[in-house]
């Protein structure tokens, strides 16, 4: 097994809790796919290959934790009827927004959807990304979401790491009148879909437009019994309680979180519930309530980011404006912007195997055009990446 050497970089290890972790001059070996050493390039052990890094900067690869990256159709005329007054819930309750999805991708073939959502990856490649989760949740039938799930599922040959995650519990399908009865559906629909192997954690949307905590609340017991891990679409609308409800069942993450209460923070911060913050959607939305960003962090909640792609609320495919989007409206700083989508990223889909540049961690990094990450923090609307390594294995930027 081969080692490589790449030496001469400027290394942004986010090693620790807090701080950059730079080393102005240093080296990373990597082998087996994995991390062997870092530390200063005069340091460096022997090895077979050498990669001359020529003082570039050297990061963790980007992980991308939310996402509604399959689906059908686009939903641009919706940005038009919110310029012109309507809000998400009115959309929504005329019949658009999710269910509008949902129509669109009941009606595409598994190959069309493959097709679009591996445009929809490379974009997200391109930028850094070498983990990414993706969501199913606008089939809301069975086979509308095993479709999406095993789409989900291809798109590892692309050279990234897939989670799937399954929110078929997302909106009520027009075929079912009745909530609750939909939610059976859901639980049952669960455990073939696990057993085949496609789900990785399951999902919810708690909100008035969606379900209510208890409905969530048996999504998840469903859960539970299968051993597979939850988050949480909580608190983007209003203040459902829904924070304390996934912080009942350890949840991985909860996400949007404007309206996040006290109680939802205290309950977070004691189950070690990351907070997935998703600027996109806060932006696209003309969103007015901030989350409760300084609060969050006196909690020692983790902070993560993402780009919530998706084709109503946040149809961007550039997680690098999100990097700049979450210091320039949620008020992060650029280092807890880039360990949002690293250290806190990975965290949010349950992986300590990534997200810093440690001996022992993936080898997962990006090596940029620049001196330090806030540069690419500060800056927006170009891509200074010059290479992206993903499991020790080299492909052109």
């Amino acid at each position: 097994m081969k080692a490589r050497l790449w030496r001469g970089g400027v290394v942004a290890t986010l090693a620790g809790d807090s701080g950059w972790g730079l080393i102005d001059d240093g080296a990373l070996l990597v082998e087996g796919g994995l991390l062997r050493w870092v530390g200063p390039s005069a340091d460096a052990p022997p090895a077979d290959d050498i990669v001359e890094l020529r003082g570039a900067l050297v990061t963790p690869g980007l992980v991308d934790c939310h996402t509604h990256l399959v689906y059908g159709g686009n939903r641009a005329h919706e940005f038009e009827q919110r310029l012109l007054g309507a809000s998400y819930a009115d959309i929504a309750k005329a019949g658009g927004g999710i269910r509008s999805t949902v129509a669109a991708t009941r009606a595409a073939s598994e190959a069309e959807l493959l097709s679009a959502a591996t445009k929809r990856a490379r974009a997200l490649i391109a930028e850094g990304v070498t983990t990414l989760e993706v969501k199913s949740g606008y089939g809301l039938d069975c086979a509308t979401e095993t479709r999406m799930l095993r789409v989900a599922r291809q798109l590892a040959g692309l050279g990234v790491d897939v989670r799937t995650t399954y929110l078929a519990a997302h909106a009520l399908p027009p075929e079912f009148s009745n909530a609750d009865a939909y939610i059976d559906a859901v639980c049952r629909w669960l455990t073939g879909l696990s057993d085949a192997g496609l789900v990785d954690a399951v999902d919810a949307f708690c909100e008035h437009i969606a379900f209510s905590p208890a409905q969530v609340g048996r999504v998840f017991d469903a859960a539970r019994r299968l051993g597979l891990p939850v988050k949480l679409h909580a608190e983007q609308l209003s203040d459902q309680g829904g924070a304390q409800l996934a912080a009942g069942y350890r949840a991985l993450s909860c996400d949007h979180l404007e309206y996040l209460s006290p109680a939802g923070i205290r309950a977070m911060a004691e189950a070690g519930t990351v907070a997935v913050l998703l600027p996109g959607a806060f932006y696209a939305l003309r969103e007015t309530r901030l989350p409760p960003v300084a609060a969050l962090r006196e909690a020692g909640v983790p902070i993560a980011i993402a780009t919530d792609h998706n084709p109503g609320s946040s149809p961007t495919l550039s997680p690098l404006l999100m990097l700049n989007m979450a210091c320039v409206l949620f008020g992060l700083t650029p280092e807890e912007a880039w360990r949002g989508m690293t250290v806190n990223g990975a965290r949010a889909l349950g992986l300590a195997d990534r997200g810093r540049l440690v001996a022992g961690q993936r080898a997962d990094f990006c090596v940029w055009d620049g001196g330090h990450p806030r540069e690419l923090a500060a800056c927006f609307g170009h891509n200074p990446l010059l290479e992206r390594v993903f499991e020790g294995h080299q492909g052109e930027a």
